[in-house]
C-alpha cells in the first residue's frame, strides 16, 4: 500500500515505544494531513467476469449512490474459485490501461487482508489463487468523503470501494512510477521505497496449507 497506509508505517516507527497505539496514533496524524501523492499506474485491466443477469437485479446502491455487489464468496481451504481451472483464453477481454493522478492511496492485493480494523479486508472477495490481484486506486478527494471511504473499510459488510473517488480493478500485472514529492509501500508491515516498481501475478507457483476462513 502506498501513499495514506505507507505514511502511517514511517509515522508509527517515530513512536515505538507505544505499542499497538502507534498505529492508531500515526493513522489520525496521517489522516489529518490529508496529503495526496502524484503517480502513474499501468496495469493490465482484465474484464472476464461478465452475466446476463440485469444490473438492478445483480446489484445495490450504496449511501452514495454507487453500486454495491451483493455477492461476497470468502476465500477458504479447498475454495472453489481457486481450484478452477482458469486459462489464457478466460482473459480474452484483457486490454492495458493507464491512469495518472494525484492519489491518495494506492494499493495492491491477492488476499482480502482482513484484520480487527477492517473485519472484511481491503477487499473482501480477494481470492489467494485465483491468478489475479486487486488494484485499488484512492484519488485525491476531500477529507470528509476520505473519512467515510475508512469508516466503510471498517464497518463489517461496508462498501469501501463504492465510491467515485476509488477504482478498483482486478489484474494479473501492474507498474507504478511515482512523481514528485514521494511516500513509500507498506509492504505487510514493512517500509518499501520505490519510486519505480512492477508486479505480477504466478498462479499456483506456492502451496498454502490452512483451515477455514482466510484471516
Amino acid at each position: 500500500m502506498y501513499g495514506f497506509y505507507g505514511d502511517v508505517i514511517t509515522e508509527s516507527e517515530n513512536n515505538r515505544w507505544m505499542g499497538p497505539k502507534r498505529y492508531d496514533y500515526a493513522g489520525t496524524k496521517v489522516f489529518l494531513r490529508h496529503r495526496a501523492y502524484e503517480a502513474e499506474v499501468a496495469f493490465m485491466k482484465v474484464e472476464h467476469e461478465k452475466t446476463d443477469t440485469p444490473a438492478n437485479e445483480r446489484r445495490l446502491k450504496t449511501f452514495w449512490g454507487r453500486p454495491k455487489d451483493p455477492k461476497r464468496v470468502p476465500c477458504r481451504a479447498n475454495c472453489h474459485i481457486c481450484n478452477t481451472n482458469h486459462t489464457s483464453d478466460t482473459h480474452q477481454e484483457s486490454k492495458f490501461v493507464t491512469v495518472k493522478g494525484r492519489f491518495l492511496s494506492i494499493g495492491a492485493a491477492v488476499i482480502s487482508c482482513r484484520n480487527e480494523k477492517a473485519p472484511d479486508g481491503l477487499v473482501a472477495d480477494a481470492h489467494l489463487s485465483d491468478g489475479f490481484l486487486h488494484l485499488i486506486l484512492i484519488k485525491d478527494c476531500p477529507r470528509a468523503c476520505y473519512l467515510w471511504h475508512l469508516m466503510q473499510l471498517a464497518r463489517k459488510g461496508g462498501s469501501p470501494l463504492n465510491f467515485d473517488f476509488v477504482e478498483h480493478y482486478k489484474t494479473t500485472t501492474f507498474t507504478f512510477t511515482s512523481f514528485g514529492e514521494e511516500s513509500v509501500w507498506n509492504v505487510d508491515g514493512e517500509v518499501l521505497l520505490a519510486h519505480k516498481l512492477s508486479a505480477q501475478v504466478y498462479r499456483g507457483l506456492v502451496s498454502v496449507f490452512a483451515s477455514g476462513p482466510q484471516t
